[in-house]
């Protein structure tokens, strides 16, 4: 899929509205429109690359760290207990550049195995406010 066609390369080069939680030279991290639940965040890097396996080696190192601080930093922001954090390649992979989902979790919070409920946030002011939380705890 040529950059231009990718939903994600659209939000990186800001032709796709999103809610930005982090951003430097290499990576963006922003919301996700159908959260498993607030403050769920996407990690991607800036440059259009389908897998985990099509990120050159040097880049693996910066892309984790940077979804290691999110882990810290979104439970923090939203008040929870801790993450998970998945990365699907091609096979339920929804858009096709690679993403590092890190959501937050609680007890009880209703994820079973790979039956998740997805939510929407009432609107782009309280999804950015969601953002602007995770920002500040990083």
């Amino acid at each position: 899929m040529p950059s231009g066609q990718c939903v994600f390369c659209q939000i990186i080069a800001r032709e796709l509205p999103a809610s930005i939680v982090f951003e430097d030279d290499d990576h963006v991290a922003f919301l996700d429109v159908r959260p498993l639940f607030e403050g769920h965040t996407l990690v991607v890097p800036r440059a259009h690359v389908e897998t985990l396996a099509d990120l050159p080696a040097d880049r693996i190192a910066p892309f984790f760290a940077l979804v290691q601080r999110l882990s810290v930093a979104i439970p923090q922001a939203m008040e929870a207990k801790g993450t998970f954090v998945a990365m699907n390649n091609i096979v339920s992979q929804s858009v096709p550049h690679l993403h590092c989902h890190v959501v937050p979790r609680n007890p009880k919070d209703g994820l079973r195995g790979f039956f998740w409920p997805r939510t929407k946030y009432a609107d782009d002011a309280a999804r950015d406010a969601v953002a602007a939380r995770i920002a500040a705890a990083l």
